[in-house]
């Protein structure tokens, strides 16, 4: 699973993916390849299942990020810079809040007028690509009208009559059925979005990422289906980035934070693809494993090794903080809140699981 970041020139949205990724990026030049990168989603409760197992090895889920070159409309019909954009599962749409005379902007700072200025961009590409189809099929239909044609163009005209009216494809409600019909497409309006609102450095920055969403107007547009908003400041994350754990602790406890905002953005991110962890704990590894919400046992345990799912039995499980309080597996047996489950079980997130299999 991944997950695009974009944004107009100037936002800092290539800092952000450098920050969250520690991968080091040259200027890009021309190119519009993007970059591509991996980051460790923070998560408290594997660290305090580490703490008490002590393992050899600890493991954390991970999140990967693209960075794709600076959007518009222009960059949206070269083929390269498509292509790039297209494969991601989720956008992350950094917005500039910042002052900063160094680095120049057009016109004043306004992320609500940014969001939906590429947003309109997104749908203006879409919309071309429907209508592109559309005219095949019309085509194709005159030769022969077949069920999947029929049904395929009556959803294509449902997704036309909403881009027209300047709502993106990720509002529009679909089956199952019908978003594996149109899935080849990869739309680009369709992906679900997270807003991320770059704020300038001040001494009450943890009321400011508190308050960005509705301060710059994006409530609104970010409580729409497939759509949230987080804020961060680049230029503390990135002294941050060069922090020992001690010392950026301190740090943002000085802005009045408990956690950096690229915490919250990567806990965001991975939300935002629609994704749960679960764990696995003992002396040797305690790992958070990453699996679609409402995942069965069974397709949990492939998420482990394939062999594990085809030869499932029983899901050993037990939620992290209720094995925090038991002390350990044994005590927690003994208490009875140890659960045997079946095949069907559908994984919460923050279980822990130990899989009984036949293999």
């Amino acid at each position: 699973m991944k997950t695009g970041i974009i944004g107009l020139p100037q936002v800092g949205k290539t800092s952000l993916f450098r920050i969250l990724t520690r991968v080091n990026v040259d200027d890009r030049g021309y190119s519009r390849e993007a970059h591509l990168g991996v980051a460790k989603v923070p998560d408290d409760r594997l660290d305090r299942l580490a703490a008490q197992y002590n393992p050899k090895k600890l493991i954390h889920a991970t999140v990967e990020y693209a960075d794709v070159a600076a959007i518009g409309q222009e960059a949206l019909k070269e083929t390269a810079f498509l292509a790039s954009l297209r494969t991601v599962d989720a956008l992350i749409h950094v917005l500039r809040a910042f002052e900063d005379d160094s680095i120049p902007h057009v016109g004043a700072i306004d992320p609500l007028r940014d969001a939906k200025s590429v947003e309109f961009d997104l749908m203006l590409s879409d919309l071309t690509q429907v209508e592109k189809r559309l005219e095949r099929l019309e085509k194709d239909l005159k030769k022969m009208r077949t069920p999947d044609l029929e049904k395929e163009n009556a959803l294509l005209i449902r997704c036309k009559a909403s881009l027209e009216q300047e709502t993106p494809l990720r509002e529009m409600e679909m089956t199952p059925e019908e978003k594996k019909l149109i899935r080849g497409f990869m739309f680009l309006s369709q992906k679900p979005v997270l807003y991320a609102v770059n704020v300038s450095e001040s001494m009450t920055l943890g009321a400011d990422l508190e308050a960005a969403a509705a301060k710059y107007g994006l409530t609104e547009i970010a409580s729409r289906p497939n759509a949230g908003a987080t804020a961060f400041c680049g230029k503390v994350e990135a002294e941050l980035s060069e922090m020992e754990d001690e010392e950026a602790t301190e740090f943002l406890a000085s802005y009045g934070l408990k956690e950096s905002g690229l915490v919250r953005l990567i806990r965001r991110s991975y939300e935002l693809l629609g994704l749960i962890s679960f764990f696995t704990v003992g002396e040797d590894e305690c790992r958070a494993w990453t699996v679609p919400a409402n995942s069965r046992a069974q397709e949990a345990a492939g998420a482990i090794h394939t062999d594990l799912e085809k030869h499932f039995i029983r899901a050993e499980t037990i939620h992290w903080d209720t094995l925090l309080a038991a002390g350990s597996e044994a005590a927690a047996r003994s208490q009875g809140t140890l659960r045997l489950e079946g095949k069907d079980y559908l994984v919460q997130d923050g279980d822990v699981l130990h899989i009984r299999h036949s293999g």
